[in-house]
């Protein structure tokens, strides 16, 4: 956040001595602007590309960067008339405002409670750039992937998620997201009903909604979804899936229990309908997780989804998805004509990174990070707001807390953010009505422990006022 910040500032200052240049005239070189700004080499050439990109400057490999010719200003236009497009478009939207909230880094000293990703400081940056170096050097690293994904990819899949699984069961996609949206338009039509956990992840929320399904809450509790309503779910709606996060869900952090696990299956199974089991937060586990779903799934009933981007970087937009019958041919047809394949230089840097001596040892340094940051998030609770009840993951980046009575969760949550702290309201995570009002809190996107104590603070300061 703060190196964007910087290249921004830096781009304003050098977009105000361009417009000062005459054209072809040399700006000063890097070595001048590190000095004179006091930023970092790749700060400057960062801001160079803002300008370059905005036809300002040339860069010349060897020679420097220059002021560009002079465009003549374009004569003040009418704006056109777009309102057409609102007749075109019909009434169906598309709301992502839920999931810009949590992709939307916050302003510059603002302490990150909020997001789905680990802070810098715990993502495997050196690996992951030596892994894609080593990657990127091999002659084919261009050329068309096998498609369904690199077979030696889609085996690894198939060893870490175990029972039995096998190569031919996984195909690659481009990340988790990506795979909600493919499985839930191979397996559902739209107008279709799905169940969901309520709470629940935001993304699939958005994802059903824009495919012109119907999410049905299925209310969760300490041990995860409960069967009894989710049979009542099934029979009232005619659905034929559930989306399921039984390890470390979101936001809750919850686990399936064991003997829940073989009754969801159950349920499942007399209703006729699937199990999508997004296994995204495996890698996170403060304590060792239970096999997943698919791993005791006999007919094919689960569908598996599987991401390795929490527990490295946002960007390795990489995952599987794991199926067997003829969901399996529906989803990798639906994934062929919608995306092709995932970038083969991604597919072979994350081979390359979890192929590692390092890949254990990142994720043991990880695991003790989350332990470390939970228990004094809620040192800080215990501290500061005794009142809120506070649940103890065993895994994943979040917590759960359950406000006072008669607290708005959402107003409370933008009062948060103008006092320098920014935490999730709970009300987006329910697809219909929230029983009560709750705070989603992240241990895993702060920079520090003190950070952690001081955002905690923040936010006290605010509820008591």
């Amino acid at each position: 956040m703060k190196h964007d910040s910087s290249v921004a500032a830096l781009a304003d200052s050098l977009r105000a001595d361009v417009h000062r240049m005459s054209p072809g005239e040399r700006l000063p070189s890097s070595r001048s602007l590190v000095e004179r700004h006091r930023v970092s080499p790749v700060t400057v050439s960062r801001a160079l590309a803002v300008l370059a990109a905005e036809g300002l400057v040339v860069t010349r490999p060897g020679s420097g960067a220059f002021a560009a010719g002079r465009r003549p200003a374009a004569a003040a236009a009418e704006p056109a008339d777009l309102g057409w497009q609102a007749v075109a478009l019909g009434d169906r939207s598309v709301d992502a405002a839920g999931i810009t909230w949590l992709l939307t880094p916050p302003p510059e000293g603002v302490i990150a409670l909020s997001g789905g990703y680990l802070h810098p400081t715990l993502q495997p940056a050196r690996p992951l750039a030596a892994a894609m170096a080593r990657a990127a050097r091999r002659p084919d690293a261009w050329e068309m992937p096998r498609l369904g994904g690199m077979p030696e990819l889609r085996a690894w899949f198939a060893r870490t998620v175990g029972g039995a699984v096998s190569p031919a069961d996984v195909v690659i996609t481009s990340g988790g997201q990506q795979s909600l949206t493919t499985v839930l338009r191979a397996l559902l039509p739209p107008d279709a009903p799905l169940l969901v956990e309520s709470p629940t992840y935001l993304g699939v929320l958005a994802v059903a909604r824009a495919s012109g399904l119907h999410p049905v809450p299925v209310p969760v509790d300490a041990d995860g979804v409960r069967p009894d309503l989710l049979a009542e779910a099934f029979a009232m709606t005619g659905a034929r899936a559930l989306y399921s996060q039984p390890t470390f869900h979101n936001p809750t952090g919850t686990v399936l229990s064991g003997e829940r696990r073989g009754q969801v299956l159950e349920v499942a199974r007399a209703a006729g309908a699937f199990v999508i089991e997004d296994d995204f937060a495996r890698h996170l586990g403060i304590a060792s997780p239970p096999p997943p779903l698919i791993a005791q799934d006999a007919d094919g009933r689960v569908v598996h989804i599987a991401s390795l981007t929490k527990a490295t970087a946002p960007s390795l937009r990489v995952a599987a998805v794991i199926a067997r019958g003829p969901v399996a041919e529906r989803i990798r047809a639906t994934q062929l004509v919608e995306e092709f394949f995932p970038a083969r230089p991604l597919q072979e840097a994350l081979l390359e990174l979890v192929s590692s001596p390092g890949w254990p040892r990142h994720l043991s340094a990880v695991r003790a990070a989350l332990r470390s940051r939970r228990d004094a998030l809620l040192t800080a609770f215990a501290r500061d707001l005794p009142e809120l009840r506070v649940n103890r993951p065993d895994g994943s980046l979040h917590v759960w807390a359950r406000l006072p009575g008669g607290v708005d969760d959402t107003a409370l949550a933008e009062a948060a953010l103008r006092a320098g702290v920014l935490v999730s309201a709970g009300r987006p995570f329910f697809p219909a009505e929230a029983p009560a009002p709750y705070l989603r809190i992240s241990y895993g996107t702060a920079a520090s422990e003190p950070e952690l104590a001081e955002g905690v603070r923040r936010l006290s300061s605010v509820l008591h006022s």
